[in-house]
């Protein structure tokens, strides 16, 4: 493969930058930037004289990210040094990395399969520390050796199902066992929906944990909202009907991401862009993890202020609670508070409290799926292990068997790379930074 160079650090001025070279002759194309004696597999001070003093760092292959000969250059954070060492380089004949090169020759070299190399983005992009140990996890080969082991485990039967069409003369020879070769299938076909399960939890860490606030009009969801942000996120008025659409931001609570979602007022309205707001709000409270039911403590609970949870964790705040004497304070089971004064301390704890309870089946489960595209190919493997589950039960013969179980092997195959096209990889490694 030709030489690659590209700027690993992020763009712009900082104390120290990193240009990282990979590819057969990338130590000899080093060797005459930096000039001088050969380089070697320790850390190396070079002087460039007409522009800057850097440390070189030599890895040899197959010992080394890519698994080719790489070398990284550590220059001053100089725009203009990053800009100039790089012209250099190609002036020597490295071209400049594609987004995710560097990854996707560690794929092609067998460093690290593709569940692994998507899991690199993903630390990169980790905001919090759930999001960090899930990425850490999967890079380290968690959802990997998992789905081999399932893979393995399947090949043996669908070998022996094969070598039954080889004798498919001899009737009588049966050498896959069925009812061996049920509970394997049972038992494959349990863990793929302990690991589809896993995806709700994935997501939560990775995109954050969905909180959805609802609530009767003007019974101050957007005081709510701008409380625990800290800032003036949403216009807040003592209008009814205000908020016509979804407003959304992030918040980091204890290290777990949340995604806060203020919703429209829900009340009786002839209004049709008020109707189309509370529309919104009910499809939010669907797909939120977390529902904060918001009601105004100085008027009482409006009827339908909140839609059914569906077993949803509900968090319910009497809000406006400053209007109250401390003897009306009666309902149980919900925080009061005043959004207005800012007042959202046992808010957060109780958000916080909720999310750990809804996070906890990752130390449950061990292996967690964050990737949409890993879940959809559980989903096809899990349904093609149905499929064989099926036939036997209605006594299909090895042929039919074969083709579901190599349906489901696929689709497990596809996640870490032993089957895919070369449209996934272009699609998966072009999210990637360039440096990586």
């Amino acid at each position: 493969m030709s030489v690659i160079c590209a700027i690993s650090t992020p763009h712009g001025t900082g104390g120290i930058a990193v240009v990282r070279i990979s590819g057969s002759g990338a130590v000899a194309l080093a060797e005459r930037l930096v000039g001088g004696r050969p380089l070697d597999r320790q850390l190396c001070f070079r002087r460039i004289d007409d522009l800057d003093d850097v440390v070189v760092s030599v890895f040899r292959a197959p010992h080394s990210y890519t698994g080719e000969d790489v070398v990284e250059i550590s220059c001053h954070g100089s725009v203009y040094i990053q800009e100039e060492l790089l012209r250099r380089l190609i002036d020597l004949g490295a071209r400049l990395a594609e987004p995710g090169e560097f990854t996707r020759r560690a794929f092609v070299n067998g460093r690290m399969d593709l569940a692994q190399a998507e899991a690199v983005a993903d630390l990169i992009a980790a905001q919090t520390r759930g999001e960090k140990d899930v990425a850490l996890s999967q890079m380290r080969g968690s959802v990997s050796s998992e789905l081999e082991h399932l893979r393995e485990q399947l090949l043996t039967f669908t070998s022996l199902l094969e070598l039954e069409l080889d004798f498919a003369d001899h009737e009588d020879l049966v050498f896959a066992e069925r009812t061996a070769m049920s509970g394997l299938v049972h038992e494959v076909a349990q863990r793929i929906d302990a690991l589809i399960d896993s995806f709700s939890t994935g997501q939560a860490l990775r995109r954050g944990v969905q909180v959805a606030i609802v609530g009767a009009a003007n019974a101050g969801k957007s005081t709510l909202l701008n409380a625990l942000l800290g800032d003036e996120r949403a216009i807040v008025s003592d209008i009814p009907g205000t908020t016509r659409d979804t407003v959304e931001d992030t918040l980091v609570i204890g290290g777990v991401l949340f995604r806060l979602i203020d919703t429209a007022g829900l009340r009786q309205t002839e209004d049709p862009v008020e109707q189309m707001g509370m529309q919104r709000s009910r499809k939010a409270v669907d797909k939120a993890d977390i529902v904060v039911r918001v009601i105004d403590a100085s008027a009482g609970e409006a009827d339908g202020c909140c839609p059914a949870d569906g077993g949803k964790h509900v968090v319910t705040v009497y809000n406006k609670a400053d209007l109250l004497a401390p003897e009306d304070k009666r309902q149980e089971g919900g925080l009061y508070l005043s959004a207005k004064s800012g007042d959202v301390a046992a808010l957060r704890d109780e958000l916080l409290n909720h999310a750990r309870l809804l996070l906890a089946r990752q130390e449950n489960c061990g292996t967690v799926v964050s990737s949409v595209r890993h879940y959809e190919a559980l989903k096809t493997a899990r349904q093609a292990l149905e499929n064989v589950m099926r036939g036997m039960d209605a006594g299909l013969g090895s042929e039919l068997l074969a083709v579901d179980l190599h349906d489901c092997l696929d689709a497990l195959g596809s996640v870490t790379g032993r089957i895919t096209s070369d449209e996934v990889l272009g699609n998966i490694f072009s999210k990637f930074c360039i440096g990586k």
